[in-house]
């Protein structure tokens, strides 16, 4: 790889890691083929990027980031084989994903670290956690949902008040 394909890739790392702030690092070595491309699937279904580089490029494109202050944490987890997944909807995308195929081949891939809406996460048993965060718009309607409890169950009353006094 010459000086301007690294450049190529540096800036489109750039790129995608200042475009969103759901970032994950997996180990996907020893995955066959066939895997693979199904990971790569379910990420376009899930609105999910993957991108293999070599760690150095991911470092640089860290450092070259809006977020290298925060995102510096993760770079002492750039050993071995990185994937780096980007997720664009659900912050959970990447962390189910993982969690599916882990079943499927043998332990793999293995979550390094998540940086996720301004929280780092560090190792694979963080994927259960990162796996149940909701969305934004889920979180909406839990709060609304919780919120109109109350009022329901006092509508309620009062029509249950409402029909004794009319029997009555």
């Amino acid at each position: 790889m010459n000086k301007q394909e690294k450049a190529k890739v540096i800036t489109e790392l750039v790129e995608l890691i200042n475009s969103t702030d759901k970032i994950y690092l997996t180990d996907c070595s020893t995955i066959s083929g066939v895997n693979t491309n199904a990971i790569r699937r379910l990420c376009f279904e899930k609105k999910v990027k993957m991108k293999v580089a070599k760690n150095t490029l991911i470092q640089k494109a860290i450092e070259q980031s809006n977020r290298k202050d925060v995102l510096s944490d993760l770079i002492p987890y750039l050993k071995g084989e990185t994937a780096i997944m980007f997720a664009y909807e659900a912050p959970n995308a990447p962390a189910k994903i993982i969690k599916e195929f882990k079943e499927k081949c043998n332990g793999k891939p293995i979550l390094k670290a998540a940086f996720v809406e301004e929280t780092i996460y560090i190792g694979d048993e963080s994927v259960e956690t990162l796996s149940q965060l909701k969305t934004k718009n889920e979180l909406i309607a839990e709060i609304v949902g919780l919120l109109q409890s109350p009022i329901r169950r006092v509508i309620s009353a009062l029509e249950n008040k409402k029909g004794e006094e009319a029997a009555a």
